[in-house]
């Protein structure tokens, strides 16, 4: 059973389209999560991935050590998005932003970006990551991509007893904005990308297809695109020692990590991976501390998964 303080669904008066914000804890603060926009198949399951995405931005918040809880928002692409209805759309959301006083605070997520930021900010001020011409500090895959990669660091050192993933194979599932920037951050290491718009293939790195980026023999799995795709069955058909990546909400349920350990497979919690660009974020636009300084407290995610795995590894061994 879900345990949200707030859901509200509503349709737009300007798009006619359907906006959705769920507010999952306030108790450490103000809500912080990003704002997607995707086509779902039913209403329903836009409902159920903002619940979902909700609850872990509370965890991911609690991990990173923020002062605030999670919340997310999302509006239902349902119709071709013109640059004039897509203005609409997210007129539309900001109000009902707006209608939380601040309880939650958004920021781009998949399907938006700084300029929509800055869109919703003609209405309400409770938005991060707007341009950096608006005063913000742009988009945040630079920073979440490095603390996927600080992550990676303490995994690897926890699964091959070194933190060089150099002559390693990685499989990096979702070529977006993050997926490349982690793949071009591991320097010496033979990295295989894979994305459903095959548009993004390039020589650059290897390439298999979106059905086999969680079959082909690899020693690290990056999730880069969608969650929901650590099942039981994905499970029994990996064939790598260690998964870490930014896509949120992986497993598709709770017992799926029991799994991944009983097959001695190293496996990084997603909201711990992912929360590099919470962390700068927070830290430059809440904290007013420099571009450095941010920089700093993502790399200091490398030192929080190191933690966690050692703690995971003595409650395992009691």
């Amino acid at each position: 059973m879900w345990e949200h303080e707030r859901l509200v669904v509503r349709t737009g008066p300007r798009s006619g389209m359907t906006t959705m914000v769920a507010l999952h804890s306030t108790v450490a603060g103000p809500a912080v999560g990003g704002c997607r926009m995707k086509p779902y198949a039913h209403v329903a399951d836009a409902v159920a991935d903002v619940l979902r995405l909700s609850r872990a931005m509370t965890s991911k918040c609690a991990a990173a050590g923020v002062p605030h809880g999670g919340a997310k928002s999302v509006i239902v692409v349902d119709r071709e998005l013109t640059p004039e209805r897509r203005r609409a759309v997210l007129l539309d959301h900001a109000e009902l932003i707006a209608e939380f006083g601040g309880t939650y605070r958004a920021a781009p997520d998949v399907g938006t970006g700084p300029d929509d930021m800055a869109v919703l900010n003609e209405i309400t001020p409770f938005v991060y990551c707007l341009p950096e011409a608006h005063g913000g500090t742009g988009s945040s895959s630079g920073p979440t991509a490095r603390g996927v990669l600080a992550a990676l660091r303490a995994g690897a050192r926890h699964a091959f007893g070194t933190a060089d993933l150099a002559g390693r194979k990685v499989v990096i599932s979702g070529f977006g904005s993050v997926g490349e920037l982690v793949a071009r951050g591991l320097e010496g290491a033979d990295v295989v990308v894979s994305d459903v718009d095959a548009s993004r293939r390039t020589g650059e790195f290897g390439w298999v297809e979106p059905e086999e980026a969680y079959t082909t023999t690899a020693d690290v799995l990056v999730p880069a695109a969608v969650g929901g795709v650590l099942s039981p069955e994905v499970v029994r058909n990996l064939d790598v020692k260690l998964v870490v990546g930014p896509a949120n909400n992986q497993l598709t349920e709770d017992g799926v990590a029991g799994l991944l350990a009983a097959r001695g497979i190293v496996w990084v919690p997603d909201h711990v991976a992912s929360a590099g660009g919470v962390v700068y974020t927070l830290a430059r636009e809440d904290d007013g501390v420099d571009h450095e300084t941010a920089l700093r407290r993502v790399d200091g995610i490398e030192a929080a998964v190191g933690r966690l795995l050692r703690q995971r590894e003595d409650s395992e061994l009691q």
